[in-house]
């Protein structure tokens, strides 16, 4: 009999069989004072971010992602020359490269893993494509095998006047593929060989830039980047569809100078979902309804610095970790589990530039 686990099931499997280390990888835009992809050791007992040093030198790794069976990192390379890249991971946070092939456009911002770990999305923003690679049984990338070009404008004539593929996400089911596209205030929902695509629209000027999924797999939620808003979406598992329940401001109320929304996660136990805000320098709290996916809102946090463009939720779920890209710090808050406020703690890093983070069981 053949068991499939879903991602989040893996990484409490992981959580149990691998106690309270974790390592995490951080990627950031390359600078004299950075060369890649960065590595800490995560203790979520004793609360220690220690700093493990350069785990791979590669170019502009502005979003990371991990297999389902925890042995190989892919990192999008945000170049106007796009690339994607495949490493195995060592021990004691060491990456080896194992290839890196062209992501079929510029600027590729967002890379996923399908949960069979066999096939990986890239979403190329400047050029507002999204291609699939498949990948081989040593975690190395093949070439593109299917690629889409999106095409059309919407209504800011500074941000859409093209398409802009910003992340590429993979429903709970594994059945589709969910582009949100910023340029066109839309997400399309595509087979995994990227086909036969299901559109939804968004409010004009929206800008969806990332998408997350409640653990039930029944709702799914936007963040829309240029509004500064969560959109709420009822999934319709047989076809891709989305319906929108409720829009909300994740911004600080009035707060009214320019910001720029970024990141987006559903804790593990489903019931808050965070969102970051760059310009507010924020993270926003939400409560989510069980039985009907809405949202409440329920605080904001500053994230002690600048732009925080990407932040990860530790497998444990008792810890969020916040990278502000324009300080070049990474803060460890802790989440309470009855209301989900957040917390500072005194642990933090200092690294040029983070702008992704995800988490992989030590060895």
């Amino acid at each position: 009999m053949r068991i499939c686990l879903h991602a989040s099931a893996l990484a409490v499997l992981a959580a149990s069989a691998w106690g309270a280390d974790w390592i995490v990888y951080a990627g950031a835009y390359t600078s004299p004072n950075n060369k890649g992809i960065h590595a800490y050791r995560f203790n979520d007992s004793t609360v220690k971010l220690a700093d493990i040093g350069l785990a791979a030198e590669s170019s502009n790794p502005s979003f990371l992602a991990v297999s389902p069976n925890r042995r190989f990192l892919y990192a999008a390379n945000e170049n106007s020359d796009g690339a994607v890249s495949a490493f195995s991971i060592g021990s004691n946070g060491t990456l080896k490269l194992l290839n890196t092939v062209s992501s079929k456009g510029a600027g590729p911002c967002h890379v996923a893993v399908d949960h069979t770990g066999k096939w990986l999305f890239a979403a190329n923003y400047n050029s507002g494509s999204v291609a699939a690679f498949p990948i081989h049984g040593d975690g190395s990338l093949g070439e593109a095998s299917a690629f889409v070009q999106h095409s059309g404008s919407s209504l800011n004539p500074q941000r859409q006047a093209g398409p802009h593929a910003h992340s590429a996400n993979l429903s709970p089911d594994n059945r589709f593929v969910l582009v949100t596209d910023l340029g066109l205030d839309q997400i399309l929902s595509y087979k995994l060989d990227l086909t036969q695509p299901v559109v939804t629209k968004v409010a004009p000027a929206s800008g969806p830039r990332h998408l997350a999924f409640a653990p039930s797999g029944r709702f799914a939620y936007a963040i829309n980047e240029m509004l500064g808003t969560v959109t709420v979406f009822q999934y319709n598992a047989e076809d891709g569809r989305l319906k929108e329940l409720q829009t909300i401001s994740a911004l600080p109320a009035g707060f009214a100078a320019a910001n720029s929304a970024a990141e987006i996660a559903v804790h593990p136990n489903g019931k808050f979902l965070y969102t970051s805000n760059r310009g507010a320098d924020s993270i926003a709290i939400f409560q989510i309804d069980p039985a009907k996916g809405t949202l409440t809102v329920a605080g904001q946090i500053p994230t002690r610095g600048r732009s925080p463009r990407n932040f990860a939720i530790d497998p444990s779920g008792k810890f969020l970790l916040a990278a502000n890209q324009d300080s070049g710090n990474i803060v460890v808050f802790r989440i309470d589990q009855s209301s989900g406020a957040l917390t500072p703690t005194v642990e933090t890093a200092n690294l040029p530039s983070p702008v992704s983070l995800v988490f992989v069981p030590a060895k």
